[in-house]
């Protein structure tokens, strides 16, 4: 893919680790010119010092939260002053909590939506106009999750952020179609990041050695980050909307748009075996979920990114 990618400048978001840094990294492999961000200084620092010692150049990158607007406005801003527009833009970055809707804080929900959804957004309003004025087409890359193709159990939440995205996806596929940019909506099942292990479950106790296996037995169905990226860049090189990193996925929507009453029946099934299995605990109160600022500054803070992580099995 070296023909692909080399001498294009790419822009992506989540750079700091899991599939975002090995996008990062193959690109830089195969001589693209980098442009990066992460929540993460720290470990966007190291992916910047990787990028580099293997030769490729990384004119500009900044740590901030895509969620910010103001953030992301201004170093675009800064970018296009002294560069030209981008060729390719990855959407990696974003978070994830699981949760029923009677456990899920109002902080959880809107995280998902302010990171997941808007923060996209604001790459898109931001980088995008640039690459149509240019006029050299490009391609627009938007990681989604399995989450925004099927109705996987108390993933409500994360999931009206990923079908959001995924909506978005569609419609600036045709949209941004004359002006000779791709758009690619990339759809991971389980991926093996940090994520995995963190992933913030509503109500539940992590510790509990019930979850813990549950969470192994999901890590070992995860493919490396490695694999997804060399997935997202092989599709996105052939111009595919919907961009699977494993054909459990690709199976599991083909069921549910050509079976749609014995995915019904199945997925009520699952959704019974995955709260038997990671039942909130019965001396946790609802009331302390709320979303006073007293109970949110008690619970557990939602990870920075989804390295895209995108933990959905």
């Amino acid at each position: 893919m070296a023909n692909t990618y080399g001498g294009k400048r790419c822009f992506i978001t989540g750079a700091a680790s899991g599939i975002g840094r090995a996008l990062a990294l193959r690109l830089a492999a195969d001589g693209a010119e980098l442009y990066l961000t992460d929540r993460d200084a720290d470990g966007l620092e190291s992916a910047v010092a990787e990028a580099r010692a293997l030769g490729a150049r990384v004119p500009e990158y900044r740590a901030l939260d895509i969620s910010d607007y103001d953030a992301v406005a201004e170093f675009a801003a800064d970018i296009h002053t002294s560069h030209p527009a981008m060729d390719i833009v990855l959407n990696v970055a974003g978070v994830s909590a699981w949760g029923t809707v009677d456990q899920l804080s109002h902080r959880q929900w809107r995280s998902m939506v302010d990171i997941n959804l808007m923060g996209p957004i604001h790459v898109i309003e931001t980088f995008i106009p640039p690459m149509m004025a240019a006029g050299r087409g490009g391609h627009l890359v938007n990681v989604s999750s399995a989450a925004g193709l099927v109705a996987l159990p108390w993933h409500a939440a994360y999931s009206a952020s990923k079908y959001g995205l995924r909506g978005l996806s569609e419609v600036l596929r045709f949209d941004l179609a004359r002006h000779d940019i791709g758009v690619s909506v990339v759809v991971p099942g389980a991926v093996k990041t940090g994520l995995v292990q963190t992933v913030e479950i509503a109500g539940v106790d992590r510790e509990d050695p019930k979850v813990s296996r549950w969470v192994k037995l999901f890590s070992g169905h995860a493919v490396s980050p490695e694999k997804a990226a060399a997935k997202i860049l092989a599709g996105t090189a052939k111009n595919r909307y919907l961009i699977y990193t494993s054909g459990d996925i690709r199976a599991f929507y083909a069921f549910k748009r050509l079976a749609w009453l014995p995915y019904s029946v199945a997925m009520r099934r699952v959704n019974v075996l995955f709260t038997r299995a990671l039942r909130p605990r019965p001396d946790w109160p609802t009331a302390a979920l709320s979303a006073t600022p007293t109970a949110t500054a008690e619970r557990p803070a939602v990870p920075d990114r989804l390295p895209e992580s995108d933990p959905t099995p």
